[in-house]
Order: structure tokens, then sequence, then C-alpha cells
């Protein structure tokens, strides 16, 4: 009977605890003295981000904290959303440059790349687009991240770039004896094309990232001659749409930049030697220009102490000032423009310095701020979700003391930083 006792008392407990209602979503207000509201590019003051599970459920000046709710209290501190980065390599960091090439492998890089993202994160940036990594060191990065793991923004990844035989994401300039045994991105022609979409997305790609063009730190003879052809990027296209990927297309050169926009890609990375028509064909495919154009400064004044050889540096030299002169044709146009900046050229972390820079050349600070909120957020395919504060957004928040639409370089110096309801910076 003793033991027919305990059995059912066992039962009813178990039946108590089913029947027990939830614990309550756990509740955080925010209140900002001034928060940006990026859509219609109004200030509201003394706003009150209500905030459950991580995801936004009221905003406004009027909206009341429930009791029991955490609050923080940021003061008069200027609240946005999280910034968005859509062309990093966060798995990597140019610091020497036959050291990089020669003295240290994908483990050296998958070990220190941590620090890279945490320092992206804690920089205001909870969301990047990496386009490009060994050894799909950014996809075991993003799992990392998103199991708790590892500090860092949300990620979407390309994994391994694919290129032509001898194009930007192939070693050149050195011993055709000289070879690596690693993971390949190389691909020619559109049936090696198709199975190499295929294989980036069978371990874990979000987006596939191809070389349209000859690129600037690498040691092609050009920096922006066609590497693919419209043919071959059709197939990359093509290929990655019947298996729900976007394309993106590094491309710094007049012809490739066209015939990638032809091809349909859903980004153009650089766009240095973009021209009128290839601005008319952004503008009616609606395809994102996505241009670097604050690494020019690093290189042309760090990179030399790094290593990089003189050739490189003078295609920097001939290739971004053309660049930032187009970028400002494209503010001028109306083309769609994504932040992305390369960062891994520069340490990452400095990432928004490029604002000042996108100012400087044409933009106004609330089309600089949106093109890393809304814009970005569109790109990623996460509108209404990131970009925004907003109900049913994710509660990625950043706060600066300064006001960012007077003076954008205050997004340089985020004092507080939450991604998904959790706060990473105080």
């Amino acid at each position: 009977m003793k033991r027919a006792a305990v059995i059912a008392a066992i039962v009813l407990l178990f039946a108590a605890a089913l029947a027990a209602p939830a614990a309550p979503p756990k509740t955080v207000a925010i209140k900002a003295g001034r928060l940006l509201d990026v859509r219609t590019g109004e200030v509201v003051r003394n706003a009150v981000i209500l905030i459950e599970d991580g995801v936004i459920k009221a905003v406004g000046s009027n909206v009341v904290v429930p009791a029991g709710a955490e609050t923080i209290d940021l003061g008069r501190s200027f609240v946005l959303p999280g910034l968005i980065d859509c062309h990093t390599h966060i798995a990597m960091q140019f610091e020497n440059y036959i050291g990089d090439i020669f003295r240290k492998s994908p483990i050296d890089a998958a070990v220190s790349a941590h620090i890279y993202t945490r320092r992206t994160l804690e920089a205001g940036f909870t969301a990047v687009r990496d386009v490009g990594a060994a050894e799909f060191i950014d996809v075991a990065l993003r799992k990392a991240i998103d199991e708790g793991k590892v500090v860092g923004p949300r990620m979407k990844v390309s994994g391994l770039a694919i290129g032509a035989t001898g194009s930007h994401s192939d070693l050149s300039g050195f011993s055709p004896y000289l070879s690596f045994q690693q993971l390949s991105g190389i691909a020619d022609g559109p049936d090696e094309i198709r199975q190499k979409v295929r294989y980036v997305i069978k371990y874990g790609a979000d987006l596939i990232k191809i070389m349209a063009t000859a690129g600037v730190l690498s040691e092609e003879e050009s920096e922006g001659a066609p590497q693919y052809s419209f043919e071959e990027m059709k197939a990359a296209v093509d290929e990655a749409a019947m298996w729900g990927r976007k394309v993106a297309a590094h491309a710094h050169g007049t012809e490739g930049i066209k015939r990638a926009i032809r091809a349909g890609v859903v980004s153009i990375e650089h766009a240095s030697l973009i021209d009128d028509e290839g601005l008319a064909l952004l503008k009616e495919k609606g395809t994102f220009m996505v241009p670097d154009i604050y690494n020019h400064d690093f290189i042309m004044t760090e990179m030399a102490k790094m290593g990089l050889p003189d050739k490189l540096i003078a295609k920097e030299a001939k290739i971004g000032d053309l660049q930032r002169s187009n970028f400002t044709k494209a503010v001028k146009a109306g083309v769609k423009i994504a932040f992305g900046t390369d960062a891994a050229i520069f340490p990452h972390g400095d990432n928004a310095r490029q604002f000042a820079v996108m100012v400087r050349f044409g933009m106004s600070p609330l089309e600089a701020i949106r093109s890393a909120t809304l814009r970005a957020a569109e790109l990623l395919d996460w509108t209404d979700k990131a970009g925004i504060i907003a109900p049913g957004a994710w509660a990625d928040l950043i706060a600066v003391d300064g006001d960012p639409l007077q003076d954008v370089s205050v997004l340089e110096k985020v004092r507080f930083v939450m991604k998904g309801g959790v706060v990473y910076k105080k």
C-alpha cells in the first residue's frame, strides 16, 4: 500500500506540474531620453521600449512600465536599432601579408574568431553578413553564437567564396608548385559552379558569394577585369535560387558589375568602377550596392606596415578615390545602398568609422544610419525583425551619448548594446 501511495503521489505531482501555468515571460523596460525611429526619421523623447523574451512588445512615450518589470534607464542617451554590417570577414583579421598566407592555418583563424565576434557586437553591430571564410569557420561561428557558446552578432554566412581559377578567390602570384591542403571554392564553367553552390549550401551557407571580377588585395594584374562570364554567374544565381538562397557578387570592374546585375545577384559588393549604365541597372533590378568606402584610408596609411606589396597598394591608390566618387553618384541616383565595410582589412570593431566617410561623400546622417538598419535588414531578409525599434522586432538596440543625426561619428563610441533582450555592454 505504501508503494502504491508513493506512486500515486508522484503521478499527482507530475500532473500538477503539467497543469501549472508557465512562468511569465521576462519583461524588460528600457527608458530612452531620445529614440530614433529610422522609418520616419523622427526622434521620440522620453520613450519606453517594452521587451518580453527578447522581442519588442511596445514602444513610445506613452508606454506604461508594468509592475515587476526590470527597468534599464539610459538617461539622456540616444537609442537606435542595432547596426548591421553586410560585408564582413569576421573569421579572419589582416595582420601581416606573408605571415597571414604562409604562417597561419584556418585553425589559427578559428581559434581567434570569437575575439572578433565579441568586438563587433560590443561596437554596436548586432548582426552581420559574412561573405567569405575558410573551412566553413563562419558556419561554425554562427552555430556557436546561436547556441549561446560564443558572444557575437547574429550572422548570415556564405561559407567558401566561389571564384574561377586565378581569380580573387584563388592564390595567385606565387609558384605553380605551391598549394595548400584546404577546402576550395574554385569552380570553372556553369556545371562546376552549380556543383560548388550545392556544396557550400550542403555545409551551411545562408547565401552564395561569387567573384565576378578581379580584386585589390590579390595578385592578379587587374583590379576590376571580369573573372566570370554572364553564363557562369547566371548558373550560380539559378542554382542558388533553386535551394532558396541569394547571391552576392564581389565586383569592382564595370563590365563584371553589369554582368552580375543582369544575372540576378542580390547585391554588388564594392562597385568601385560602376558607370551610369550600371547605376541605372541597379535601380531597374532593385539590386543592392554594398560599398566599402572607409577601408581605403586604412589600406593607404597602415597596410604597408603589414607588408602589403607595393603593387597592391598601387591598385588601391588607383581605385579608392574612384570608388568614393561613384558612391556619391549612387547616392544622387537613389540606388539601394546597404552598409558594408569589408571588416578584416581593418580591425574588427572599427566598423562604424565608415559612417562619417559615407556622410562626407554625400549621404545624410539619417540615410547612412538607414543603410545599416532598414536597408541592411531588407538585404538580409530580416525586414520587420531587425533594423527597427518596433513591436514584433528583435530587441537589438544600441545607445550613444551624442546625437548621430548631428554628428554621425558618435556611432563610433557605442555605450550600450542589447541583442535579443540580453545586455552585452552597459
